[in-house]
């Protein structure tokens, strides 16, 4: 989920709606570009991945390989883990999915929808286990400056953030912990 940033320490961070350009025709593009993806890899396209596929492009929060499986199962019974297991990479690999790792040693994913942006931060909530993505465009200047001083050129790069929940260390609640 994207959220802004507050404006002052005591202002709330709020969720905005999902953008407008999410929905059928970006999903349909995207499964359109697993399939071919699949093909180009000698890799067979079945109703047990394309049920992954559907699971994992209904989400609209960040999830680990077992909630997919959980989602998965509830659209073709038959899916089975290992075939979860094996298709994650195939999808980020396609640019399908991003993969986030916060250092627990699980894996989180997220679908990249077009027009998403791919300059993000990451803040982990180290209180109530979400993870919130703060567009950040800014970072492509930042890697491209700092590689090119080096004489490198940036593959990859993020910019992740542990935090704690004020609320729930304060009052012993918070609205976004599930």
């Amino acid at each position: 989920m994207f959220v802004a940033l507050p404006a002052t320490a005591d202002e709330r961070i709020d969720t905005p709606p999902d953008p407008p350009n999410i929905g059928a025709v970006t999903t349909a593009a995207a499964r359109e570009k697993f399939r071919s993806f699949m093909t180009q890899k000698g890799l067979r396209v079945t109703n047990q991945r394309l049920a992954i596929f559907d699971a994992a492009f209904a989400q609209r929060e960040h999830f680990t390989a077992e909630q997919l499986l959980d989602y998965a199962r509830a659209i073709d019974d038959s899916v089975s883990r290992a075939t979860v297991y094996r298709t994650l990479p195939i999808m980020t690999e396609s640019n399908l999915l991003r993969e986030v790792d916060i250092g627990t040693g699980e894996k989180f994913y997220l679908p990249n929808q077009e027009g998403s942006s791919n300059q993000v931060a990451q803040v982990i909530c180290l209180d109530c286990d979400k993870i919130f993505e703060i567009s950040a465009p800014f970072m492509g200047w930042y890697g491209n400056s700092v590689s090119q001083k080096l004489n490198l050129t940036p593959v990859t790069q993020r910019l992740q953030v542990s935090a704690r929940c004020d609320q729930w260390r304060q009052t012993g609640t918070c609205p976004r912990r599930s």
